[in-house]
């Protein structure tokens, strides 16, 4: 797995980069209609879906675990689709749609954190954007009133905490596979 993750870790970077882009709309457009919200929701939680779809087929024959990238894949396709379904959904069903998302993809992330921290250093950061999710999934569950103007600056940070975290990990992860060493290890010059 460490291989496959090494060799596409763009794929991090880039779902880091539209996740921290998703959460600076968010931020700057705070006022946005639910429309619009669930919009911008359905489309990150469906480009997301995508790219850890593709990482999983990648991974499929070369690390034992591919099928959680691939569950995580599906998972956020299939809520993705489902906003795009229903764009005039109450503010109370996108919560539980957004929440429902993240703690199952945090969840994914937490498997796949552990399974990697055998092969690599550093896999907290995978692991710290499971726990981000999850605690999101969470927030919403429990404050399933909040109005539209504090989902939107809650989903926003939300979007780049998590991104920053999947590029950080990311970063790291590029080039460890192919020269077997461990996060943190140095190359032979």
């Amino acid at each position: 797995m460490l291989d496959i993750l090494s060799r596409h870790w763009w794929l991090l970077a880039l779902r880091g980069v539209i996740a921290i882009i998703f959460g600076i709309c968010a931020l700057i457009w705070p006022g946005l209609t639910l429309t619009v919200l669930v919009l911008l929701f359905g489309a990150y939680a469906l480009v997301d879906g995508i790219f850890a779809v593709i990482a999983g087929i990648r991974a499929v024959g070369r690390a034992a675990n591919w099928w959680v990238l691939l569950l995580e894949g599906i998972l956020g396709i299939i809520f993705g689709l489902l906003t795009f379904a229903w764009p005039g959904i109450t503010a109370l069903v996108l919560l539980v749609f957004i929440a429902v998302w993240a703690v199952l993809t945090g969840i994914m992330e937490i498997v796949a954190a552990i399974q990697l921290r055998r092969e690599i250093q550093g896999e907290w950061l995978l692991a710290l954007s499971g726990v981000l999710s999850i605690i999101w999934g969470i927030i919403l569950f429990v404050r399933p009133g909040a109005g539209a103007l504090a989902i939107a600056w809650l989903i926003g940070v939300f979007a780049i905490l998590f991104g920053i975290s999947l590029i950080a990990l990311a970063f790291r992860l590029r080039g460890v596979g192919d020269r077997g060493l461990g996060i943190g290890d140095r190359a032979p010059v």
